[in-house]
């Protein structure tokens, strides 16, 4: 096994092979299922470059305005040809993954120990690793981490590739590879991309947590990054739709795939009170029953009241001596996912990046653990869409209990994520308490 993770020929050849493959299912086999979203990007740069009719710019758009950026690059090879735009489309990806896959496997702890932004506590009993890991020589650990990010793209399949999330997905592990030594790059990174979509931005109270100067480091860049956005806006006519998928996202109902919608989803196997219906306007699905209207209202409230309580839980974690950057990256991505009412197949690539990181750069924890479940929630998600999504959605019981799996989880990593910054934040208090105390004794026999 260490043979294979050392070699960079294989790590290149499997890129390949595993790219090849979803740019053929993506592209070619079932393009309208699996990159019907690159298809309406093709579309929206067709309006925009043909008939001047920008969304974002020219009225409210599901996306903040920053996404037009990658949407125009394939425009460049053609935006009347859905096969072509497809193809310039999967390009930017695989270039953007082959960054991602170099930068991991040219990172190691040392990354992580010469820019800590705080002495961790003694993790130690919270490094649950294989034995054969502790023979491997730490110039590989980057590697691992390489090899982790590649098999989670092949498993969670051609939705890796074909959604806006293929973009901000490789920014998010570039900016937590920079956050060591670099925090402000990494806050800078992480703004463009939430300007692409909004994940990312989530990433930056992490980071404003880990950082040493969050003011200089993280909130000034931010706001540099975000002027920016805002005169090009301005410039473009757009300043008063700058905001307007929020609103958007605010009047969505409960989707199918949300991990809220588990309990109705599974109802639905037993009465007709529970359906699911094609909503046109954001081309998606969701479901409707008794009390579905009331969770997707009240999810919305939720979301901000679970990220403000794990925003939180950085901050006691991080007065207390223990690194947050990695698990708060961790628990703010999946904390998106578990309260948004959406849930998306593409969300799933929020996760990754702060695992293939933190198996990179040895950071303590059960990493591992996490990346073994990463894995098969990307694997479920791939089962659910797009090999077997009109099965689930016609009430097929193996496949909706599949998909309940998945959500399920979901939610199982959102509580291993922040076990893993109570448990430190708990051996830090320790620590520090047994440190006090020798001194106190130190000082009494010295007295």
């Amino acid at each position: 096994m260490t043979r294979l993770i050392r070699s960079r020929t294989a790590l290149w050849v499997a890129f390949a092979v595993v790219h090849l493959w979803l740019i053929f299912v993506g592209v070619f086999y079932i393009r309208v299922s699996t990159f019907g979203d690159v298809d309406l990007y093709r579309r929206w740069a067709e309006s925009g470059l043909l008939f001047g009719i920008w969304p974002g710019l020219d009225g409210s758009w599901v996306y903040p305005v920053g996404a037009w950026l990658p949407i125009l690059i394939p425009a460049a090879v053609s935006i009347t040809s859905p096969i072509a735009y497809a193809l310039g489309w999967s390009a930017l990806v695989t270039v953007l993954d082959a960054v991602t896959v170099r930068a991991l496997s040219n990172a190691s702890a040392r990354d992580r120990l010469a820019g800590r932004a705080v002495a961790p506590a003694d993790t130690s009993e919270l490094d649950e690793r294989p034995e054969w890991y502790a023979d491997l020589p730490a110039g590989l650990d980057g590697m691992l981490g390489a090899w982790g990010w590649l098999a989670f793209v092949a498993a969670l399949g051609p939705v890796a590739l074909g959604r806006l999330d293929s973009i901000i997905a490789p920014l998010m592990v570039l900016a937590l590879l920079a956050a060591f030594r670099h925090p402000r790059t990494a806050s800078a990174l992480l703004t463009a991309g939430a300007w692409i979509k909004v994940a990312p931005g989530a990433l930056l109270i992490g980071l404003a947590a880990a950082a040493k100067r969050p003011i200089r480091d993280v909130v000034v860049p931010a706001a540099a990054v975000t002027a920016v956005v805002v005169a090009v806006t301005a410039a473009a006519g757009g300043l008063p739709f700058l905001t307007g998928f929020l609103g958007d996202q605010g009047s969505r109902g409960l989707q199918v795939e949300a991990v809220a919608a588990t309990p109705w989803l599974l109802a639905g196997l037993f009465t007709h009170a529970v359906r699911i219906a094609y909503n046109p306007q954001i081309i998606t699905f969701e479901i409707t029953g008794p009390g579905t209207e009331t969770a997707a209202s009240v999810l919305n409230l939720v979301l901000v009241l679970v990220v403000a309580a794990v925003a939180v839980l950085l901050l006691v974690a991080r007065r207390r001596g223990v690194d947050v950057l990695l698990p708060g990256a961790l628990a703010l991505a999946v904390t998106l996912i578990v309260t948004d009412k959406v849930g998306s197949p593409q969300y799933m690539t929020w996760i990754a990046p702060a695992v293939a990181v933190a198996i990179a750069t040895r950071t303590p924890g059960p990493w591992f653990r996490i990346g073994w479940l990463m894995l098969g929630i990307g694997v479920a998600t791939q089962i659910v869409y797009p090999w077997q999504y009109s099965h689930m959605l016609g009430g097929n019981p193996v496949v909706t209990l599949i998909l309940a799996a998945r959500n399920g989880a979901l939610v199982v990593l959102l509580v291993m994520s922040l076990l893993m910054l109570v448990r430190a934040a708990r051996q830090a208090r320790a620590a520090a308490e047994v440190e006090t105390g020798v001194r106190r004794m130190a000082s009494a026999t010295r007295a």
